[in-house]
């Protein structure tokens, strides 16, 4: 999967939590909304703000399928409210390879 395809598929999926994404899907996903919040917010503070906001409910989406790669449940990505602990704890569910067969299987 590459940039595009990626992007494509998180818009699509816009709101989906269901199903499983794969590690490309997700990491593409995190660099487009990265770049697009960091480039906006050199141009104006509210476009930024109007770019994160938007793509905010794709990206727990795209969280929560890809926790589901892993065998996880998407409520997991919650974690991350415990400051460094939950972010690494995070980060490292996210870079795992893709358990199958799994109970998210659709």
């Amino acid at each position: 999967m590459n940039f595009s395809e990626s992007i494509q598929i998180c818009f699509k999926k816009y709101a989906d939590f269901t199903g499983r994404a794969s590690r490309p899907e997700f990491w593409w996903w995190a660099l487009f909304a990265l770049i697009g919040a960091l480039s906006l917010g050199i141009i104006s503070n509210k476009l930024s703000t109007a770019f994160s906001i938007a793509t905010l409910l794709p990206y727990l989406a795209v969280t929560a399928r890809r926790l589901h790669d892993t065998n996880r449940g998407g409520w997991l990505q919650l974690i991350a409210f415990i400051p460094l602990i939950g972010w690494i704890l995070l980060i490292i569910w996210l870079c795992q390879d893709a358990k199958s067969p799994n109970r998210f299987d659709i």
